[in-house]
């Protein structure tokens, strides 16, 4: 479904890097052509500010959204969820960041889930970054206290995995 929503601005570069931001971060559209983070308005010139772009295109980008119904209901749906990723620490929370040899193969998630619940690892957050929108995919995996040595071996011995960051 992304590549898509990528393909219906594919004629419009600045248009994509809009729509690639919006999907990242999780970022809607309201029915009044405004960019939205669960319902709070982004000002189209602080994105603007962000990616790099004329304002102008935020805004086009939004009601061209609109324009398309197979796509805007998506955008029209899209909600936030918190990131514990950069608070782990904070929160006595450990890390674990894989990134996958080929993102698109399937059971990534489950080998690696498996891996935990077979040492008792209690999660509690899971994050995938998207193939399609992301250079270098990768799952992030929160978890409450320290994480046993051999969870990190069996992890980086998974065929799946690329590399392994703790």
């Amino acid at each position: 479904m992304w590549a898509r929503i990528l393909e219906e601005f594919s004629d419009s570069p600045a248009q994509t890097q809009v729509v690639r931001y919006l999907l990242e971060n999780g970022f809607g559209v309201n029915t009044a052509g405004r960019v939205i983070c669960n319902d709070v308005e982004i000002p189209a010139t602080h994105l603007a500010k962000v990616i790099g772009i004329d304002r102008r295109v935020v805004d086009a980008t939004a009601k061209h959204i609109l324009n398309l119904p197979h796509i805007a209901e998506i955008f029209l749906n899209l909600r936030v969820t918190p990131d514990l990723s950069r608070l782990a620490e904070h929160l006595g929370l450990s890390m674990i960041v894989l990134y996958p040899k080929d993102a698109t193969e399937g059971g990534i998630v489950g080998s690696a889930v498996r891996v935990l619940t077979d040492h008792d690892v209690t999660i509690r957050q899971i994050f995938v970054t998207d193939p399609v929108l992301s250079e270098d995919p990768r799952l992030v995996i929160i978890t409450e206290g320290p994480i046993p040595a051999i969870v990190y071996e069996e992890m980086r011995g998974l065929p799946q995995t690329r590399r392994l960051i703790i």
